[in-house]
């Protein structure tokens, strides 16, 4: 029996991860926005795109959350997108209102759904949903780290000329500037970055991947990436709903593992269908550790000022 999968916001990443996710043929669809006609111009696009593919699922657009009922997972892309000298932090304001509003909304027709978060600033969403949901941090999900590595992946590819499948990168910490790619731990088929790029050319590989979201929002001049962050949320839809036990990069509530507590912060974590199953932790050396904090206090500092504008109580 498949699935089914609400999208919130239907802009280019929304509609996008419904792209993907169609082609998988793993969920019925269902994109929601706020704006009149839009969801429902996309969702009628798609579905008459699928027999040409040979792929039999409903995509239903909406700009009423009842169409949502009965989620299995819920992904929020809803918000103001980040422009050109925006930080991440200055969404803060502006998108904890819609997040928070989607959150009880979507849980009215959907009280046992698992969230997936996208919208930015992304680890600090995670936590605002998480708290106005009142759920079980095993539930709420940030998509971040899938994303980040897999940019890091796709520059070591273009110095190296070797194969994307070949390259696992780790990028772990806060979704922003502070991000902390894992040099020691990527590889190339088992061979350590460190040992197959040179110092200084890995140094830049690892400020492109900081900068990825940026570099691609000063190309575009009025938008953010979609097609790499859809990706990614299809990646965690399809581990859940096949309760894969996947283990990604990902925003997960942290209880004392890698010594912090109390925030949404991109580590591995394994996916399945109750939602994030195990955080794993790996053994970082003291420039890492120090590296990961240093990105965990920039979480706390946006989690402090989101309680400042709201009553999370």
């Amino acid at each position: 029996m498949k699935g089914k999968v609400s999208i919130i916001g239907a802009g280019m990443t929304g509609s996008t991860t419904a792209h993907w996710l169609a082609e998988r043929e793993i969920a019925d669809l269902v994109l929601v926005d706020i704006v009149e006609g839009m969801p429902q111009g996309k969702a009628l696009d798609l579905q008459e795109a699928l027999p040409i593919i040979g792929k039999d699922v409903t995509v239903v657009g909406s700009n009423d959350y009842e169409a949502t009922s009965g989620s299995d997972i819920v992904v929020i892309t809803a918000g103001l997108p980040r422009k050109p000298g925006m930080s991440r932090e200055d969404l803060l304001a502006k998108n904890a209102n819609i997040v928070a509003n989607v959150t009880r909304e979507t849980l009215k027709y959907s009280p046992e759904a698992i969230f997936i978060v996208l919208t930015n600033p992304l680890d600090t969403m995670a936590y605002l949903t998480m708290k106005v949901g009142n759920l079980p941090p095993h539930r709420v999900v940030g998509q971040a780290g899938i994303l980040d590595s897999a940019r890091m992946r796709a520059f070591v590819a273009m110095e190296t000329g070797v194969s994307v499948e070949n390259i696992h990168c780790y990028v772990l910490g806060g979704h922003g500037d502070s991000m902390v790619p894992l040099t020691r731990h990527s590889n190339i088929a088992g061979v350590p970055l460190r040992d197959y790029i040179p110092e200084e050319r890995l140094a830049a590989i690892v400020e492109r991947t900081r900068k990825g979201g940026g570099e691609i929002v000063s190309l575009l001049k009025t938008g953010s990436a979609y097609y790499a962050p859809a990706a990614a949320l299809a990646q965690m839809v399809d581990a859940i709903l096949k309760d894969k036990h996947l283990i990604v990069p990902a925003a997960a509530y942290m209880q004392g593992e890698y010594g912090l507590s109390d925030i949404f912060f991109g580590v591995p974590v394994m996916l399945g269908r109750k939602g994030v199953e195990k955080i794993i932790e790996y053994d970082l050396d003291d420039d890492e550790r120090a590296a990961l904090e240093k990105s965990a206090e920039a979480v706390r500092q946006s989690i402090a000022t989101l309680h400042e504008l709201m009553d999370l109580s």
